[in-house]
Order: structure tokens, then sequence, then C-alpha cells
């Protein structure tokens, strides 16, 4: 009988309740798969029983040289193997085998005891006989258990790649919400451009990039339950204000509203008022370069006045800070060719650039954070000190 045939027997078996205690998984399920695996079970040198360590036994311990342990084998009643890692961890620490495994005879555990983290983290793989393809049980057992790789040592090496790519795939999972909030507060200039493009494919019109990077900033902070920042908050009383001068009525939601069939509306609740909020002052857009100030009339026209007294200075501000190596993740911020800009992107090229007075193009579609990283980027370049000798307000 093939391995195929002896999973498809044991899952059987599991299923109709035979094996009910640990002797009857040892014998039934265990020794008859590392029989079908190449074990020569009848070998107690190669498969040894019952194997002393200081006083404690561990119930089987794979042999390659004989007599030399490579992999423990610790059997539990199905479902009773919960709890014992600590146990086969300490047999396995031990003498120092790499790989150590946990079963119950429907579930198997195959870990790596020497590598780094909890009992969890340490597990290769886990498989579950009754549940899992036919297929994947043999390619799985095979894999970690087959004689011949385990004394060639190709399973073991198999188990340590199989570890380090889990061990991989959890550094990159944990490390997802870090870097998306990362490119929500960095306000990455792509994907503002992706949500501004689906916002007007949708309802004819496109957003600005502040509004876009506000609505993801809350939208993360919602979700993740984060702190809303202060300037938000100000943003948000700002637009409170706006809405009016006098007191905002809200109908009140509730019964008396609903009218019956023949019968009279009852009179609606009384307006519940809404209290107004003060906006908070707003510095005028512009900089101040060495003491004097140049208003602008907003945020890009800022960056644009920066641009060209950089360049008036400087004759060669423009090269140097085109040649930079990085500007946004999809674009440029300064170009002496408009395409340039927005590469394989007409649309942007068309709508959100500007010719600065020196014949340079500059960049448009950005939001008032990345204006302030753009004009940070600038004064590097330039030589100039960024909040000392240069000083924006964005409005």
């Amino acid at each position: 009988m093939g391995i195929e045939q002896e999973v498809e027997a044991i899952r059987a078996g599991i299923k109709a309740g035979r094996f009910s205690n640990e002797a009857s998984v040892s014998q039934g399920i265990v020794l008859r798969l590392l029989h079908a695996l190449g074990w020569p079970t009848y070998d107690t040198d190669a498969v040894w029983p019952e194997y002393a360590l200081g006083g404690r036994r561990v119930d089987f311990a794979l042999c390659n040289p004989p007599a030399k342990p490579i992999a423990f084998v610790e059997v539990k009643q199905i479902g009773q193997s919960d709890g014992a890692e600590r146990q086969l961890f300490e047999y396995a620490f031990h003498i120092g085998v790499p790989m150590a495994i946990l079963t119950d005879g429907r579930e198997w555990h195959f870990f790596l005891p020497g590598e780094q983290g909890d009992y969890g983290e340490r597990r290769v793989y886990k498989l579950d006989i009754v549940d899992r393809d036919v297929k994947e049980c043999v390619e799985r057992l095979q894999r970690y258990l087959l004689h011949s790789a385990v004394a060639s040592g190709h399973a073991i090496q198999a188990a340590r790649d199989d570890y380090r790519n889990v061990s991989k795939d959890r550094q990159m999972l944990a490390t997802l919400p870090k870097a998306w909030r990362q490119i929500i507060d960095d306000e990455d200039g792509m994907l503002l451009e992706i949500l501004s493009d689906r916002v007007e494919s949708l309802c004819g019109f496109k957003p600005e990039p502040d509004m876009v990077a506000s609505f993801l900033k809350e939208s993360v902070a919602g979700r993740l339950q984060l702190p809303v920042s202060p300037t938000r908050s100000i943003a948000r009383a700002k637009a409170a204000a706006q809405l009016g001068s006098q007191v905002m009525a809200v109908p009140a939601i509730g019964t008396a509203s609903i009218k019956s069939a023949g019968q009279p509306a009852a009179a609606a609740a009384p307006p519940m008022p809404v209290a107004r909020v003060a906006a908070a002052p707003s510095r005028p857009a512009g900089f101040s370069f060495q003491g004097q100030f140049h208003p602008a009339r907003n945020a890009i026209d800022t960056l644009r006045q920066v641009f060209d007294l950089l360049i008036q200075r400087d004759a060669m501000f423009g090269e140097r800070f085109a040649g930079l190596p990085k500007h946004g993740r999809s674009r440029r911020y300064l170009a002496l060719d408009a395409n340039d800009l927005y590469p394989g992107r007409s649309d942007l090229v068309r709508d959100s650039s500007t010719q600065l007075v020196s014949g340079w193009w500059m960049s448009t579609n950005h939001s008032k954070q990345t204006i302030g990283q753009i004009i940070a980027m600038a004064c590097d370049v330039a030589e100039v000190a960024f909040g000392k000798d240069l000083v924006t307000s964005l409005g």
C-alpha cells in the first residue's frame, strides 16, 4: 500500500473514531506513516521508542546514523496536543535535535527548536491530515519525514527554508500597517493621484490633493483609532465656521415626523441647535526670505515664487534641483520639458503644470505637505537654511 492509500485509510479511521488513545495513535498512525515513508520501524536504532532523556522519555527518536537522534516525535491522544510544545522543546534542547514533531495523529506540528521566536514562531508547518487534501498531506510528510530526505539532510534544509519564508512573511505582515501609515502621512503623490482620478471618473470632478490627503488621514485615523492631529482639528473648525454665521438647525428624527396613511402629520419636534465653532486664525500664504515677506495667492503660488527666486539667485539651481535622483514616486517637481513632469500623463501635464519666469516647468498637483517638502529640498540644493533664512506660510 502506497503513502496515499495509507493517508486515506488513516483519515477514514480518525473519522470513524478508531484511535481512542495515545497508544493507538502511536501504533496505528505514527508508525504506520513512518513505515510508508521508508523508515525501518522494526529497527529500534532507527526508530527508537521511549527514548530516555535525563529521567524523561520522548515517544520516538528518529535516528540517523543509527542511535543518533535527528528528530523527536511526541505523540498525544487525538485532540490533546495543546500545550505539549514546551515538553517537546525541552527534549529537543537537551541534546540539540534540529527537528521536533508534535502530533495527535490528526494534526502534525513540525518545529525547528533552534530557531528564534516563541513556540508558534518556530513552527514550520501545521498539517491536518483530515482537512487537507491528500496530495498536500503526502507532499508535506515526504518533505519533512521521508527517510531518504532526512538521511541526506535535505529534509532539515527544506524545513529551514520554509521557516525563513514563514518568518519573512510574518515580518512583512507586521510591517504593512506601519508602511501604510507612512504612505498616508507622507501624502504619497501616486496614491493621491490614483484616488483623485477615480473620484473624477465617478463624479466628473477632480478633488484637490489636500482634500484627498485629508480624507485618507481621517479614514486611517478612524479605522486604526489613532488620534487626529491638532492641525486636522483646526481644519475642521475652519470648515464648520465657513458654513455660515447663523446657528444651524437639524430636525430631530423620530416617530413624530412620520405621517400615517389618512392621518394628518404630527407636529415636528423642535430643531436642535448646533453651536457655532469659531474659525482659527489663518496666516496669509507666502514666504519670508532673509527677513522680507513675499505674499502669495496660495501654497502652489508660494512654491512657484520660491523656485523663481532661487533660480534668479543662482542660474544653475534649476539644473541641480532637476538632477536630483528622487522627486516624487512617479513625477518630477521641476523640468525643462513639461512632459517630463508627469511621464505618460498628458492630462496632468495639461492641467497640473505651470511655466516659471525662467522657462522651467513646475508640477502643481501637490498637497500642502508635499509643497513644504519640495521647498525644503530646494533650500538644501540652494544651500539656504530652511526655517531660518527661508520661512514659509502655506495658508
